[in-house]
């Protein structure tokens, strides 16, 4: 079955739904550019609403360690999701003792990656445009027809631009182990839709 996170939770309607589809990932943002924009506190008190459930993943941009250390003490995620460069890995994943996965940006073949380089797994997804003021989350659809036949060999999800409309379809062509969702679930940028998650969670599944 395939799995699914739905990324950029930032209310108790959008993280009890979450619960309630039980999804398996339930990810925090904590980027300030970001509309789906969380402090540490803020995501503690969501997670807390239930215990158990979709593991925690905390989503981090070019992270300096004091921020790292915050996150961890008081949210207790279970998974780390970096945007930073490569080496980043390794040395937060010694530090914090915790998965780290990786964001890469995809826009042509030579792009896919050929090795994990030390993450827990990999976020497949289009690069960001140009003029973007953050690294994912943009609704960004790439060719997933590039990922045919791509076989990697470590864990990966796909993200960008995924819907409940078309993440079927995006399953479908890429042979996805896990899918991430944060736009595509939302009525504007950064607020999620309860139907929307529900809807875009029997779709993935239902492939």
């Amino acid at each position: 079955m395939t799995q699914v996170k739905i990324c950029g939770v930032n209310d108790a309607v959008a993280f009890d739904t979450v619960i309630a589809t039980a999804a398996d990932y339930v990810g925090f943002v904590f980027f300030p550019p970001s509309p789906r924009f969380v402090t540490p506190t803020q995501a503690a008190a969501l997670s807390a609403r239930h215990t158990g459930g979709p593991k925690r993943v905390a989503l981090l941009v070019k992270p300096d360690d004091d921020l790292v250390a915050d996150v961890v003490a008081t949210l207790h995620p279970d998974i780390l999701q970096l945007y930073a460069p490569i080496a980043r890995v390794a040395e937060l994943r010694a530090r914090f003792g915790l998965p780290v996965w990786r964001a890469v940006g995809v826009s042509q073949a030579a792009d896919l990656p050929t090795s994990a380089d030390g993450a827990d797994a990999l976020l497949i997804e289009a690069k960001p445009p140009t003029d973007a003021t953050r690294p994912g989350g943009n609704a960004t659809v790439f060719d997933w027809s590039l990922l045919a036949g791509w076989k990697p060999g470590y864990d990966w999800l796909l993200a960008g631009g995924l819907t409940p409309d078309n993440v079927a379809a995006a399953i479908a062509a890429t042979e996805a182990p896990g899918v991430d969702v944060s736009s595509g679930v939302e009525t504007t940028p950064g607020v999620k839709d309860a139907a929307m998650i529900r809807a875009f969670v029997k779709a993935a599944r239902t492939t």
